[in-house]
């Protein structure tokens, strides 16, 4: 009976231990210690990191005029970019890093700022000191203040134009809320675009409406890219010189314009040729008609024959007899068919015709 009795309860007690461990790991945050708090330019140390998500790529930064509480205000701008690490996180989200001591371009106070680079975005700052390198009051904050109280995203599609090089455009959406004891009106954010390892290109957005104390509001902001770009980018917001957020953009590529200009390779030598050919056709001598040919071969025996003819009656030889009559006659025939120019039978002296010479 008494086993009977516990048995549930032991049953139970595993489910309640698995359950309290998967809570405890959900409500987990990003964290970052230090193996020292403070060190000059030229040393290391060690970053630990805990509860980040399994597999994530991270960014290790030493970052000036920054805080945990206001973040790195400037973006990376204010870190030493040059010196920065990158690290995977394990299967149970933990990391371990060493990384050289360097002095960011801006004052301190100074944070070591670690970020997600892909996926979901997570930072976490750890405070840090630089030996030697000079401090700074951190700019006032006036009014209020936004946050990004959920994800950003990029909303739309790219059309039938983008895939002949039109530039590619979204909306970057997201959610504020106002930390501050003032409104905001008409708040104006900056956009960046980084393509690889260039440092991004800010343009200025202006939203209009007001943002209460303790109120939210939902964002859109429009955001372009050059014509052609393709690739990976990194779309940053900023606001009052801090970065709320980053969101990585893939851009595929334009296969229109590559489309194009290999058909432009294959049309432009056809068509040169065919112009070539059009050329050489119209300057090579054409060739004699078969009429032509006939016409002309018709004219060279006729004038051969007039030779021949001109040749006999010049040529001396003795007076035909009435024997050979016929035949001369018969041999002659071809000869007197032909005509000449210069001889017609009405200028043939007659045998009858008188002379009137010597007679009264």
């Amino acid at each position: 009976m008494a086993l009977l009795v516990l048995l549930p309860v032991l049953l139970v007690l595993p489910l309640a231990s698995a359950a309290t461990g998967a809570s405890g790991r959900a409500e987990a945050k990003p964290a970052v210690t230090l193996s020292q708090r403070q060190a000059g330019k030229g040393g290391d140390i060690t970053v630990k990191g805990s509860g980040w998500r399994p597999g994530a790529l991270l960014m290790l930064l030493i970052c000036g005029r920054s805080t945990p509480e206001r973040g790195v205000i400037g973006g990376t701008n204010s870190c030493a970019n040059t010196e920065g690490r990158a690290v995977t996180t394990g299967t149970d989200g933990g990391f371990t890093k060493k990384m050289p001591v360097a002095e960011p371009p801006v004052p301190c106070p100074c944070v070591v700022h670690v970020a997600t680079v892909t996926g979901e975005q997570a930072t976490a700052d750890a405070v840090f000191v630089v030996a030697g390198h000079p401090v700074a009051a951190l700019p006032k904050e006036t009014g209020g203040r936004l946050a990004v109280l959920a994800t950003t995203r990029l909303e739309g599609d790219s059309g039938i134009l983008t895939w002949f090089g039109a530039p590619p455009a979204r909306r970057l959406v997201f959610t504020v809320g106002n930390l501050g004891t003032a409104p905001v009106e008409d708040p104006v954010f900056r956009i960046g675009t980084a393509h690889g390892v260039f440092a991004p290109e800010w343009e200025e957005r202006e939203w209009r409406g007001t943002v209460g104390p303790g109120r939210k509001a939902r964002i859109e902001l429009p955001v372009e890219l050059a014509a052609g770009a393709h690739g990976d980018y990194q779309i940053s917001l900023e606001y009052g010189g801090k970065v709320l957020a980053e969101q990585p953009w893939g851009v595929g590529r334009p296969w229109g314009v590559t489309l194009f200009w290999i058909l432009l390779c294959v049309v432009v030598p056809a068509a040169v040729f065919r112009i070539g050919l059009a050329i050489v056709d119209k300057a090579r001598p054409r060739a004699v008609s078969p009429p032509a040919r006939s016409r002309r071969r018709r004219q060279a025996r006729a004038i051969g024959a007039a030779t021949r003819g001109r040749g006999a009656r010049r040529a001396p030889g003795p007076a035909p007899n009435s024997t050979d009559a016929p035949a001369s006659a018969s041999d002659s025939s071809p000869t007197t068919t032909a005509a000449l120019p210069w001889f017609t039978p009405d200028s043939a002296p007659s045998g009858n015709t008188r002379t009137t010479k010597g007679h009264s």
